[in-house]
Parts: C-alpha cells; structure tokens; sequence
C-alpha cells in the first residue's frame, strides 16, 4: 500500500500546477505563499526572488508545509495533498539546470524568459505527506512518510 500511496502522490503532483506554501517569518507569524512548482518524483522546486519574505522564512526555518488541491465545490469529490518537509535553497549548477528543463517542460512560458541573478530554485523535500480523497469516504485521509 505504501508504494501505491507515493505513486499516487508523485502523479499528483506531477498533474498540479500550484501549490500553497506556508513560512515561518523571523518573528514566529506564519505566512502563506501561493506558487507554481514543478516536481521530480515527491521532490517539488519553486522559483522565486532572493529576496522574498519566503527565502528570508527559510533560511532561519526550514522546515515548511504546503497544499495542493483542487478548487471543487462538490466536497464529496475534494482531493488533496498536505506536505510537511525541508526546504534548501538549490546551488548545484546540474540540478539547476535539469529543473530549469522541468520547469521549461511543464511552463513553456519560462523557456523564453532571460536568466534573472535574483531568482533562487527553493527545492522542498517532504518528510511526511496526507493524501486526501474524500470520494473514499469524507474525511478519508491517510499519510506516508518520506
């Protein structure tokens, strides 16, 4: 069931464009962030400027929480994934570049975008994941760790 469940959630992530990213700010208040991202398996990369509220979050807490889900009324139908991982900040020049050809594929709009020295690759590693599908049974959730 546990391999079953993760390609589940890789397949969902993999067909989901957005993601709603919660922070720590410095002073202990939460934060939320609504991002695109793409996925390589369970691992999921954001794009975003050095300078964010979010890459300050992260770089004093890394741990961070994030949602996917779908925007149906019928609440009998609601899937969702609720993450909780790391998060790091991308230097690897390799794995930037296959990201970037990730990126590329899922947001063509990307590939013709001139390289920003501000952007930062934030890579979320997740530790443990609740797969929610209340077309099972509402309220049916269950978790899988990473």
């Amino acid at each position: 069931m546990t391999e079953e469940l993760k390609h589940k959630i890789r397949e969902y992530l993999a067909n989901h464009y957005y993601l709603n990213l919660a922070t720590i700010s410095p002073q202990g208040r939460p934060m939320a962030h609504t991002m695109a991202y793409v996925s390589e398996n369970e691992i999921v990369y954001l794009a975003t400027n050095k300078n964010t509220r979010k890459v300050q979050n992260i770089m004093q807490n890394p741990q961070v929480a994030f949602t996917v889900d779908e925007d149906d009324p019928d609440w009998f139908d609601m899937q969702a994934l609720q993450v909780e991982g790391k998060a790091s900040i991308v230097t690897d020049e390799k794995e930037l570049r296959e990201v970037g050809e990730i990126m590329a594929a899922k947001f063509p709009i990307t590939a013709d975008m001139p390289p920003d020295p501000d952007t930062v690759m934030i890579k979320i590693e997740p530790e443990v994941v609740y797969y929610l599908d209340y077309s099972i049974e509402f309220g049916h959730r269950v978790n899988v760790d990473f």
